[in-house]
């Protein structure tokens, strides 16, 4: 399906259909309210959820295991938000760029402000991307067709240099600290089962666990500089959860509706390709944001817009990644891969044959997740009233329970003492490189996409007849690309020298 017309008959089927499905509308809220409530703890990401309450959906019709999950998928979306704003600890790599104002604000007493704006711009995000889905699928999914391994790469390659010039004071060492990332997602088996540095321990032959070296990279490592404080926040009139300030974040999230939408934007395009997920599209929004605003060292600071893009474009990935579920039955990252999964309990296959055969199915899917937004905003503001409550727990008592937490989620992910030892290990390197000015989430994201970039590049270097430069010339995209990866690496160097020759010739003249 290539056209972007909307089916008007499957339309009135689809309203239809969930007019006499009660039980779709029931799933909404415990979806919702299990997604937030467990992607506010760290490890617990939306795909662990998810996974869990899969053997539940054997005895729900299709459309009501998919609305559930897609709730779960939407509650999740916002609750990582929770901890990387009041703990600096991102529920999941989704939250990573969430962290970097939203703590810097818990900080300085503003955390009801910093979760209303992240609420909001969730919210917004997630039903602009779903209206996105809803005129344009087909569009969608005949452009993802059209992205091939060497695309796949330079994406992944320009999102690891545009979290380069997020952090830190030296751009050198933040891309250091992305290739380190990259080499630690390489132990284990490579795509040629060729076994590299497990040094003979058998439980790294699957790698390094992701989801624990990045807990003990955030959560970990932030422990060790709140040990000599008392709370999280020092002030204690600054220490009250207010719903109120919470609501009034909600609003001011409205002054922005170009960071909002650039997220958005962002969000629901990224999150459409397969295998790049949700912590991609937060990073690469965050970083558009900040690089196109009037004053970008306010960014890490504890700016408002800063969490808004992130948000936005974390709540959009999901309906990128369901566009590629539904219309070609590939799944945007590990949530959707769940819900493939889901799928095939049913019998269903998606991929363009689904979406000809079941568009009532595929409009009821995209119209109930218009209601989920609106739900999450509401059950959010009631939920974050009781979740933003671990401020005022005193540090001693918080800094043992986030350990026993990350623990349990570290050891849940990985089902083996591995994923608790990785968690310490990482600890450690995640405070030596917070100590020395080395930027953690570059090397978060180097974990998290080097596996895919030392695919893609095989299959680049494979396809290219072993890297023929007229390949290159003969693919548009991945040329513009380029120009956008080059972009990223010299554009500061460049304007910095731009600037010194500027004031030697204003001295010279003077």
């Amino acid at each position: 399906m290539e056209s972007a017309l909307i089916d008007w008959q499957a339309l009135q089927s689809a309203v239809h259909i969930l007019a006499e499905s009660y039980t779709a509308w029931l799933l909404i809220f415990p979806g919702i309210a299990l997604g937030m409530i467990g992607g506010a703890i760290p490890g617990v990401s939306s795909a662990l959820i998810l996974a869990i309450v899969l053997p539940a959906t054997l005895w729900m019709s299709l459309l009501s295991a998919l609305i559930f999950m897609t709730a779960i998928y939407t509650g999740a979306a916002f609750g990582v938000a929770i901890p990387a704003i009041l703990m600096g600890v991102p529920g999941s790599p989704a939250a990573v760029a969430t962290s970097f104002d939203g703590y810097p604000m818990t900080q300085r007493g503003e955390h009801n402000l910093a979760l209303g704006l992240a609420l909001a711009a969730s919210t917004i995000g997630h039903m602009g991307a779903y209206l996105i889905l809803f005129l344009g699928i087909g569009v969608i999914s005949h452009a993802v067709l059209r992205l091939g391994p060497v695309e796949m790469l330079l994406l992944m390659l320009w999102g690891l240099t545009l979290i380069a010039v997020l952090r830190g004071r030296y751009m050198s060492r933040s891309l250091l600290s992305g290739l380190i990332g990259v080499l630690i997602a390489t132990i284990g088996l490579s795509p040629r089962d060729v076994m590299r540095g497990t040094f003979d321990v058998p439980e790294l032959l699957d790698g390094v666990p992701v989801v624990s070296a990045m807990i003990g990279l955030f959560a970990a490592s932030e422990l060790f500089n709140l040990a000599g404080n008392s709370y999280l926040v020092q002030r204690s009139d600054l220490r009250n959860v207010n719903v109120r300030e919470i609501a009034r974040g909600m609003v001011d999230a409205l002054r922005y509706p170009v960071v909002i939408l650039r997220g958005l934007i962002i969000g629901a395009t990224i999150g459409g390709l397969p295998g790049v997920g949700a912590a991609v599209c937060n990073l690469v929004s965050y970083a558009e944001t900040r690089r196109g605003d009037k004053h970008p060292e306010t960014f890490g600071k504890g700016n408002p817009k800063g969490v808004i893009a992130a948000e936005a474009g974390n709540a959009s990935s999901e309906a990128g990644s369901m566009a590629t579920l539904l219309a070609l039955g590939i799944p945007g990252g590990a949530s959707s891969a769940v819900m493939l999964a889901a799928l095939s309990l049913h019998d269903v296959t998606g991929g363009p044959q689904f979406l000809d055969s079941s568009k009532d199915i595929v409009y009821a899917i995209i119209l109930n997740n218009f209601v989920q937004g609106a739900v999450m905003l509401v059950l959010g503001l009631g939920l974050i009233g009781l979740m933003a409550n671990v401020i005022r727990i005193p540090v001693r008592v918080l800094i043992p329970v986030i350990l026993v937490l990350a623990t349990f989620g570290s050891y849940s992910f990985s089902g083996n003492i591995v994923g608790p030892i990785t968690m310490v290990v990482f600890g450690f390197i995640g405070w030596f490189m917070q100590r020395h000015d080395y930027s953690v989430p570059a090397c978060v994201v180097g974990l998290i996409l080097g596996g895919k970039v030392e695919a893609n590049l095989l299959q680049t270097y494979q396809i290219s007849g072993g890297g023929q430069i007229s390949y290159f010339l003969g693919r548009p995209i991945a040329l513009v690309l380029l120009a956008l990866l080059l972009f990223s690496l010299f554009s500061r160097p460049i304007m910095q020298w731009w600037r010194r020759q500027r004031t030697t010739n204003v001295l010279t003249k003077a």
